[in-house]
């Protein structure tokens, strides 16, 4: 594949471009390519760097400790998820990582909470729950702003998706990749779209990351430090009657030279609130391309993912 088309997913910067003009970039590059890259976010530096160090920490536990947060019981929503205990859909091996979800808060009585489950917290780390709380929330904000740009580019009302993802059961992952040996085959990532609306990355910029175009080559996607990586998932390529596609994307096993680095990344997947029914925006349907998919709420449509990659047991 020539450079000049890797060259083509964009760089955009949220904080210096128009309204218009970025949710034109945005809604073209996930057209192309259902990826872009952001920086000028406005993610708070400090809180990030912070969240680096703590997720280093829980990671850096021994192995029983990190287990007495065991989220097998929630279908791996919240809490720890054991290395090597997940596996994309329809691959025959099991990824090379191990990682902590933190997900939304939702008030006693909310009729929402039943759908969700509760936050466990790392006891060993003092500083953790309220870190997190704080990332997630950043996550959240920076998720409804290019939602917005989203609702533009769709031709909807900018606010469009703000009532969609009120109180939506979306997931703040921290990852951990652990060194591998020099002449490890394989990839640390099976291929797979994610199921969310979209996902926020921080931490792409370590090598390893990358999606499938539309002819079947992977090109890396490498953001510069501190930029996001932001791909369609499944249920906007769905609402979207795929006019915005969830590309498969992957973690590759670094060069011999990196393979003894351990990898960490903060995916955020937003997702819509759990009785939001999808089903194909009418502006997305014509006799050029009718409805693909049927109606499903996000709930239904989450546990029948969640099923698929081994985290619920049907």
């Amino acid at each position: 594949m020539p450079q000049a088309s890797l060259e083509q997913v964009p760089l955009l910067s949220l904080a210096a471009m128009a309204k218009q003009d970025f949710a034109a970039a945005i809604g073209n590059s996930f057209q192309q390519f259902g990826f872009a890259m952001v920086k000028d976010h406005g993610m708070d530096a400090a809180l990030i760097d912070e969240g680096w160090a703590l997720a280093r920490a829980f990671f850096a536990l021994p192995e029983e400790k990190k287990r007495r947060y065991d989220a097998k019981a929630n279908g791996g929503q919240r809490g720890y998820t054991a290395f090597g205990r997940e596996i994309a859909k329809g691959a025959s091996e099991n990824d090379l990582k191990e990682f902590w979800h933190v997900g939304r808060d939702l008030p006693r009585g909310n009729p929402l909470a039943a759908t969700m489950p509760a936050n466990v917290w790392p006891s060993e780390i003092p500083r953790f729950q309220p870190l997190f709380r704080r990332l997630y929330q950043e996550f959240d904000r920076v998720g409804g702003q290019i939602l917005s740009a989203i609702a533009i580019y769709l031709g909807l009302p900018e606010s469009w998706f703000d009532s969609a993802i009120q109180d939506g059961n979306s997931i703040l992952r921290l990852l951990h990749y652990p060194p591998v040996s020099p002449d490890a085959p394989g990839i640390r990532a099976g291929a797979h779209e994610d199921i969310n609306l979209i996902t926020l990355l921080l931490g792409a910029e370590e090598g390893g990351l990358e999606l499938r175009d539309r002819q079947g080559n992977w090109l890396p996607v490498v953001p510069p430090p501190g930029a996001l990586a932001i791909n369609v998932g499944d249920m906007l390529q769905r609402l979207t009657n795929h006019r915005l596609p969830s590309t498969s994307h992957r973690v590759v096993n670094p060069p011999p030279d990196r393979r003894g680095v351990a990898r960490y990344s903060m995916p955020f997947f937003l997702h819509l609130r759990p009785d939001f029914l999808i089903e194909p925006l009418p502006q997305c349907v014509d006799a050029a391309h009718p409805r693909r998919d049927p109606p499903i709420t996000a709930h239904d449509y989450l546990t029948e993912r969640l099923r698929e990659i081994g985290l619920i047991k049907a």
